[in-house]
């Protein structure tokens, strides 16, 4: 068995301005971003490069449509090198741009089409949550198919990965929160995977240790405490994305899908929807298991007992960051509890088959109905 393996060269500058003296972006490069980073940290610096901005094919995750219009417009453009400078949305856009892409990119996510990369891919995240610049996965919102969908193959991996603290000071509070909850979830799914090696746990292990000792000071302090630790969330995500890169993620993330695709939820914010759920129902079917060991791990940092309702103790905790919301509230009906799961068991396999213990459909079921 792989014990560990990590596919992109891993970079470390503080500032962005240390990135580009060494990268040297230029005309040789196309850069999709947002135009509220370029103006801060591109623009000062008089880099002569191909820009695209994210921004002007929609807003929100990516999707086939805002692929196949970015696809259609660099072709405008003569490079070498994609630079995806940006959050998840753009990270998963250039991982697909960075192959030769059919008019219509649904076809690479249903293996319609065969992928084949033709451009070298450097990844440089502005969120402390996907880990996506070291994973291989690549998330879309297939509107002609009314699902998300991934791909995950050899090709869609960077070819680089550059972890710049300084670029995460302006994402929000909020987006601040529900990344860096994706990368916590990410931690102990790949903690609790099948899948897990001494050296995926390792990654998994520190990763929750640095956001859950992060969460505790801006919970006691305030908000504006994330600056001091950008560096540990920012590390945090990439040891969890070296970690589910590995191991995988499993039905947090295989039942999130649902509402992000139905209602536009954010990713970390739909991971979170139903991330201790699914633990209090692993805790059901297997109590004595690794459960007891990733469950300690919550307690500990909690300061509770470890036999008593950790998920619901880690559930308040959390509330303190960003709010819990029941599905109907994001305007889930209550016979899409059905379709939701039929949706899910038919479409998540490569997720649920990393999962603690087996769901049946009708456990999964009852995870909707419970959180609706």
């Amino acid at each position: 068995m792989q014990a560990l393996r990590v596919v992109p060269k891993v970079f470390y500058f503080d500032t962005f301005k240390e990135f580009n003296d060494e990268f040297k972006v230029g005309k040789d490069d196309l850069v999709l971003t947002n135009e509220w980073l370029y103006t801060p940290y591109m623009k000062p610096l008089g880099i002569e490069t191909n820009v695209i901005f994210q921004e002007k094919f929609g807003a929100g995750e990516p999707s086939d449509e805002m692929i196949d219009a970015i696809a259609a417009e660099m072709k405008k453009f003569d490079f070498k090198r994609i630079v995806a400078f940006g959050g998840g949305t753009i990270v998963d856009i250039c991982k697909i741009l960075a192959l030769d892409v059919p008019e219509k990119s649904v076809d690479l996510f249903t293996g319609a089409v065969a992928p084949k990369k033709v451009k070298e891919l450097v990844v440089v995240p502005t969120t402390c949550g996907t880990g996506s610049e070291v994973t291989n996965v690549a998330i879309a919102e297939l509107k002609s198919l009314h699902t998300k969908k991934g791909i995950a193959v050899e090709e869609t991996y960077a070819d680089i990965a550059v972890l710049v603290p300084e670029t995460v000071k302006g994402l929000p509070y909020k987006f601040f929160v529900t990344s860096s909850v994706d990368a916590l979830i990410h931690a102990i799914e790949s903690y609790l995977s099948p899948k897990a090696s001494p050296f995926t746990e390792m990654y998994s292990l520190e990763a929750i240790k640095m956001i859950m000792d992060g969460y505790k000071e801006i919970v006691e302090k305030g908000e504006e405490e994330r600056f001091k630790y950008l560096k540990e969330f920012v590390l945090a995500s990439n040891y969890a994305g070296i970690a589910f890169g590995n191991a995988g993620c499993a039905a947090v993330h295989a039942l999130s899908y649902s509402i992000g695709g139905a209602f536009h939820v954010p990713h970390g914010e739909a991971n979170y929807q139903f991330f201790t759920e699914v633990f209090k129902m692993y805790t059901r079917k297997n109590p004595t298991g690794k459960i007891v060991s990733a469950t300690k791990i919550f307690a500990d940092a909690l300061g509770v007992d470890p036999v008593g309702d950790v998920y619901g103790e880690l559930e308040t905790f959390l509330n303190k960051l960003i709010i819990k919301k029941p599905l109907r509230e994001y305007g889930m009906s209550e016979e899409q509890i059905d379709e939701f799961t039929k949706s899910t068991v038919a479409n998540q396999q490569r997720l649920l088959a990393n999962n603690y213990v087996f769901l049946s459909d009708e456990e999964i079921r009852e995870i909707f109905a419970n959180l609706y």
